[in-house]
């Protein structure tokens, strides 16, 4: 039932007249031939009264189509490198894969209006011109395409990826301090591209912005730059008007920004305001930093058979993730048990079981969005869930690599994974465990 993602490919048209703005992905482009025939079935199709939305290859690989403002054409072109024995599984990899596609092709779209502004492309008026402006969503793109950091779920949840700080309340002091005294309502303090504090202004921003923004600050911090003042412009907020985002880096891996007007300049922001708030923290950013990829505090145990695990906070839209690092597998007889998977696998393996658990279980906290004529279409496609008289609370799935376990209460979603060693019996108080004691150390 799980699915070995193929690289992925994006085509970017104009909706009118089909004439390629970029495509971005793997090395290997698409030829024009194919990409003017994916373009024409889409066409044909609406000419006939039929929206054409995905479509699944004989060889396993799926296309999804998406027509913003009656104005952009994305195209998400996946290979479709499905893993070996997956037989009786494939409708629900084909599931998880347009699910994945979808999203991206939303993530997409909103990176696009962040940068550019709806404006610019709903109404075209240069085409070559806007083909210039797009290569400034380059970056952006190619994070959400190669999903280069790990650990980094909220693309795909629409939950924002956070890290839980030693010392929250300190943080949040110099946040909101540093954040009014640059006339701004809307601050947010980042280490290892994860939030680590914000205001509650910028918690009160739509959520897929929120995880837009910090797709963008991890973009600008990879840049090496030490501060930098970004137009941005809100999907949901103000997608006409921009903002002017400014972003400083405190040290290696920590970073504080802030939505604003006219005022503060980058220069008084940075020469006055930033030693004034963060200097005096700089041990204490620092013990945030160690906290690295475990994402919570080290007086959080968890047990040691625990694999990876993604909680989400349903009522403030947040979330957690980690892997942990397994030690070598012992030796000598009796033969040891199969080592669990790789970290990377892990991280792969998690979003899948988010995937396959929401598309069948639970509920998605932002569910996918679709235009008003392919609901219509759509009908009882989406009937699985349809058949329970109740909503489920639990489920589980054990694989040849690990067993996992999601869990579903009114406040909170845990997806866990576990080792092969742990009884399937058991999986359901492990969860529950493992829940308390994030919950309870750190009140998430």
């Amino acid at each position: 039932m799980m699915l070995q993602d193929g690289s992925t490919q994006l085509l970017c048209l104009t909706a009118n007249s089909g004439v390629p703005l970029f495509t971005r992905g793997t090395s290997k482009q698409l030829p024009f031939s194919v990409i003017g025939s994916l373009n024409g079935v889409h066409m044909f199709g609406g000419g006939q009264g039929v929206t054409l939305s995905s479509c699944e290859t004989e060889c396993g690989g799926r296309v999804v189509w998406r027509v913003f403002q009656d104005s952009v054409m994305l195209i998400a072109v996946n290979g479709g490198q499905r893993a070996a024995g997956q037989e009786g599984g494939g409708g629900g990899s084909s599931k998880q894969e347009e699910v994945h596609l979808r999203r991206l092709l939303e993530n997409v779209w909103n990176c696009m209006v962040l940068v550019l502004g709806q404006d610019e492309l709903a109404n075209v008026r240069n085409v070559e011109r806007l083909k210039r402006d797009l290569r400034s969503c380059f970056g952006l793109i190619d994070q959400l395409l190669e999903e280069r950091h790990d650990g980094i779920m909220g693309n795909l949840t629409h939950c924002a990826d956070c890290l839980l700080p030693p010392s929250p309340a300190l943080l949040q002091e110099a946040v909101e301090g540093f954040t009014q005294a640059a006339d701004s309502e809307f601050g947010c303090l980042m280490v290892h591209g994860r939030i680590a504090a914000a205001t509650e202004k910028w918690w009160r921003l739509a959520p897929q912005e929120v995880v837009l923004l910090s797709a963008l600050m991890r973009s600008l911090s990879v840049s090496g730059s030490a501060s930098c003042d970004y137009p941005v412009f809100l999907p949901q907020g103000s997608p006409t008007v921009a903002h002017r985002l400014l972003r400083f880096q405190l040290l290696p891996g920590a970073d504080v920004c802030v939505l604003c007007g006219p005022t503060p300049s980058l220069h008084r922001a940075q020469s006055e305001l930033v030693g004034r708030f963060w200097s005096p923290l700089t041990e204490t950013l620092r013990g945030c930093l160690a906290v690295g990829d475990r994402c919570q505090p080290g007086s959080v145990l968890l047990r040691p058979d625990a694999l990876a695990l993604l909680l989400i906070n349903r009522e403030t839209r947040r979330s957690i993730s980690c892997v942990r690092t397994c030690s070598d597998p012992p030796t000598g007889y009796p033969p040891p048990p199969p080592p669990p998977p790789s970290k990377v696998r892990c991280w792969e393996l998690l979003k899948l079981f988010y995937i396959f658990s929401t598309t069948r279980y639970f509920s998605q906290e932002e569910p996918l969005s679709f235009p008003p004529e392919e609901k219509a279409q759509r009908g009882d496609t989406e009937d699985f869930a349809l058949g329970f008289s109740h909503q489920p609370v639990r489920c589980y799935l054990v694989t040849e690599e690990c067993k996992c376990y999601g869990l579903q209460t009114p406040q909170h979603q845990l997806f866990l994974l576990t080792s092969l060693s742990v009884p399937t019996f058991a999986l359901g108080s492990v969860a529950t465990q493992t829940l308390s004691a994030l919950t309870a150390a750190t009140g998430f």
